[in-house]
């Protein structure tokens, strides 16, 4: 007897401790489950999100984009969001997140939709994605300096409008780029790749002036002038800077009078660079000859807006880094910065200001 109550004892024993690991063991689990970092996605086309699908818990907005009270609704809870240029996360929305939000991820190169030196001040780490896309917005500046220098859209224009029927000699001349000078403001990463692509044409000159100090790469021999005389001289006028407080509405109507009556401007920034309807009259007016915008505001632009009636206005939809893969890397990029902003360790890409 006493045998068999050792030996039932010792099962006992065993079944009790085999219970309480296996308790130990889901109690392990809990935590490392409860241990991935929570993650809002803005959309859910965004490149890359298997990426973090694989080291977070992630919660995807569906639809196309999510209103403010959507962004503050999703980020409840959540230590990153991966976002766009079409998401702005300002104070509201970093006033709703309390103390959770410790990474943004933004899918682009600017950063005028967060409110960044506030996220600084409250210790959120911002990663971006510059220099993927520099290759991409160059070739798009490219196509928006061919297409209106040579009249391309008005004279497709003129076949669906079945006004091709004979030949004229000056019938949709344009200036060209051959032996023109070009101005480029705001001279970083795309800028200095625009120059480099514009020798292959021939150009006359090249001039820049920028706001922003560092090195830059200039082998194409570019000329730094003052802005005054960037307007004066440009037969091209491209606009390639940043979104800030020197560059706010920087292009308004005194500064379209400074340029040349046969000059054409090409925006590729953003458009708040721009105080758009003084550009409609200065393109209404003749004031200067045609405009190239790949970017405006709004965004999107109605179909009635007044920019897209001028026939001597090329404008495209934001589209400056879409190529397959400018967009794929920069979706990897954005999901890598986040998940290495949430270990605490360097981004790839970490906005500084």
């Amino acid at each position: 007897m006493h045998c068999v109550r050792l030996a039932l004892s010792s099962r006992c024993f065993v079944v009790s401790n085999y219970s309480r690991v296996c308790s130990q063991l889901v109690s392990i689990r809990k935590v490392m489950s409860s241990s991935r970092p929570k993650i809002f996605v803005t959309r859910d086309d965004f490149p890359g999100i298997e990426l973090l699908k694989e080291k977070a818990e992630i919660e995807v907005f569906k639809g196309t984009q999510p209103s403010k009270d959507e962004i503050i609704a999703g980020l409840k809870g959540k230590q990153a969001i991966y976002c766009s240029l079409n998401d702005r996360i300002d104070k509201d929305v970093l006033d709703a997140c309390k103390d959770s939000l410790k990474v943004i991820g933004t899918m682009s190169v600017g950063v005028d939709h967060l409110a960044w030196r506030l996220c600084f001040e409250r210790g959120i780490r911002i990663g971006y994605t510059p220099i993927i896309l520099t290759e991409a917005v160059a070739e798009l500046t490219m196509a928006l300096l061919l297409a209106t220098s040579r009249r391309l859209f008005e004279a497709h224009n003129e076949i669906l409008q079945n006004r091709w029927s004979s030949w004229s000699p000056m019938w949709m001349c344009g200036p060209g780029l051959h032996e023109a000078t070009v101005g480029i403001f705001g001279f970083g990463r795309i800028g200095q790749e625009v120059a480099r692509k514009l020798k292959a044409f021939r150009v006359k000159k090249i001039i820049y002036s920028r706001f922003s100090p560092g090195e830059i790469e200039n082998d194409v021999g570019a000329i730094k002038v003052d802005a005054d005389e960037l307007l004066k001289e440009s037969d091209f006028l491209i606009v390639l800077c940043s979104l800030n407080e020197n560059t706010q509405h920087f292009f308004n109507k005194d500064r379209f009078a400074q340029m040349k009556p046969s000059a054409i401007f090409i925006n590729v920034s953003r458009g708040g660079v721009v105080v758009q309807d003084d550009l409609i009259d200065a393109l209404k007016r003749n004031v200067i000859k045609a405009a190239g915008l790949d970017v405006t505001t709004p965004e999107p632009l109605k179909a009635d807006h007044p920019l897209l009636a001028l026939p001597n206005c090329v404008v495209i939809p934001h589209i400056g880094s879409a190529t397959y893969k400018s967009r794929n890397e920069m979706g990897e990029a954005t999901s890598q910065n986040i998940l290495l902003g949430l270990e605490g360790k360097p981004m790839i890409h970490e906005w500084k200001g």
